[in-house]
């Protein structure tokens, strides 16, 4: 690969919520300028004006930013070859299609939408592929002053030379080659003189001096049409990469009944932004040796367009909630508490105004679960255990377990010990647990479960002696004595 002066881009639309793919896109991107020195410039690419929005915008640059993705020209960042948005480069674009139409490589088209689907529509019975048969190439002045008198209001339409073969070495795909007969003269400009994306594209990534074009696979059927674009214009041709697919697990194209499909989806399930740039980078691309954890700077390190793969990648929600999972047991309890508080709020947990020593303790219990959670959310199944007091056997093979003739011996020793333990902390909790199973002879099985069952109804749980502690001994002795009074 040239590293000379690489500038790569992410052109997003702003039409909705930031997609997965997308993001993975940006990072592709962004990888590839940070292990190589170059520029990543962030366009937004809004000309499909009835969907636009700058909400979405906002949403994207947000995104992207949580990601850690930072961009070093373009939207808000400013740079040499602004404007950045393209509706605010719409005089620009027209200085170009001036220059095509008088070269005779573009002409006006005033087919009606109705002409050409019945052109598209013959075609397709025909067994062909639809493709535009030039009906307006060659049109007298006379014919266009009638057809503008008519009302019509025309398309700007690129004339695509017949019999060449358009052949390009993709970073991903190797050659590539298409033929032109099969293309059709396609549109440029709409009628409202707005450019198409083919158009648009082209222009901007060569006025803004993009040296490599990395994108989704799903474009690579685009670019025939942008090459014949850069060539009449004589503008310079980048490096194309065209990134795979990505795949639900039933290998159908990602939407959204494989599950979420947004940044804004995970991050607001309360998954790391680590994890999700780590699960990205190997949607498609394959590191050198078995290492699977990844931080950034290891990403730019190892990253290289020769190990992007060409098979579809497969969005594995098993192995994001693993890696996510890690990155959990990494983070401060202060963190996860602020993650997982949106969802103990909506679950009635906690209230809004939460603070102090209630926060404190709320950072304590976070500190006791995390490691069970595969992203924050999940913390409303972990909790109950910290604040619900009205408790009842999980299983009649827990009521069981209290049903022990040692029972009454083991509850009452405990009882005496927590009420006589001054701070209450968990190392002062395990002694008397030990000094229990020793004085009475039993085996800490004896011990240690039937305590959890009295506190919490359950065999299994958060570690019992820190769990003791964060109840205090007032809950913890009422939750005893209303176990005992179920057996």
């Amino acid at each position: 690969m040239n590293e000379d002066q690489l500038r790569v881009r992410f052109a997003p639309s702003p039409t909705g919520p930031f997609h997965i793919g997308g993001a993975r896109s940006a990072l592709f991107n962004w990888l590839l300028a940070k292990k190589y020195g170059g520029k990543l410039i962030l366009r937004i690419e809004d000309t499909d004006l009835e969907r636009s929005t700058k909400e979405s915008e906002e949403n994207i640059k947000e995104a992207l930013r949580w990601l850690g993705i930072t961009w070093d020209e373009g939207i808000d960042v400013g740079g040499p070859y602004g404007p950045y948005r393209q509706t605010e480069r719409l005089d620009i674009y027209r200085h170009y299609t001036e220059k095509l139409l008088e070269s005779g490589q573009a002409f006006h088209c005033y087919c009606s939408e109705e002409e050409l689907e019945a052109e598209r529509q013959e075609q397709m019975d025909k067994g062909e592929t639809p493709r535009y048969m030039g009906r307006c190439r060659n049109l007298s002045p006379e014919d266009k002053q009638r057809l503008a008198a008519e009302g019509r209001k025309p398309t700007v339409r690129f004339k695509v030379p017949e019999n060449k073969q358009i052949v390009f070495k993709d970073l991903v795909r190797d050659t590539v080659s298409f033929d032109s007969n099969g293309i059709g003269d396609f549109v440029i400009v709409k009628s409202d003189g707005i450019p198409v994306y083919n158009y648009a594209v082209v222009l901007d990534d060569a006025l803004m001096r993009i040296s490599h074009v990395i994108r989704a696979e799903e474009h690579l059927s685009n670019t025939p049409r942008q090459i014949l674009l850069y060539e009449a214009l004589g503008l310079a041709v980048p490096q194309f990469g065209h990134i795979s697919l990505i795949l639900g697990k039933d290998r159908t194209k990602m939407s959204k009944r494989h599950g979420a499909t947004s940044v804004d989806q995970y991050r607001n399930q309360g998954y790391l932004s680590e994890a999700i740039v780590n699960f990205l980078a190997l949607l498609g691309w394959a590191p050198a040796g078995e290492q699977e954890i990844f931080s950034r700077e290891e990403l730019i390190n190892e990253f290289s367009m020769d190990r992007v793969a060409k098979n579809p990648a497969v969005f594995d929600i098993d192995k994001l909630n693993w890696l996510n999972a890690h990155y959990m047991k990494q983070a401060s309890p202060e963190l996860v508490t602020e993650l997982a508080l949106p969802h103990l709020k909506a679950a009635g947990y906690v209230q809004d105004d939460i603070s102090g020593e209630k926060k404190d303790w709320l950072i304590k219990v976070m500190a006791e679960i995390k490691d069970y959670l595969s992203y924050a959310a999940q913390a409303v199944d972990h909790v109950d255990v910290f604040f619900n007091d009205h408790i009842t056997f999980e299983s009649e093979e827990a009521r069981e377990v209290m049903r022990d003739a040692d029972i009454p011996r083991v509850m009452e020793a405990f009882k005496v010990r927590l009420l006589a333990l001054d701070p209450l902390e968990s190392a002062g909790v395990q002694a008397i647990l030990k000094s229990i199973t020793k004085e009475l002879k039993l085996g800490g099985k004896k011990v240690y479960m039937p305590v959890r069952i009295a506190i919490t109804g359950k065999m299994h749980g958060p570690e019992l002696i820190n769990l003791i502690p964060l109840l205090g001994k007032e809950r913890t002795l009422a939750r005893m004595e209303r176990m005992l009074a179920q057996v």
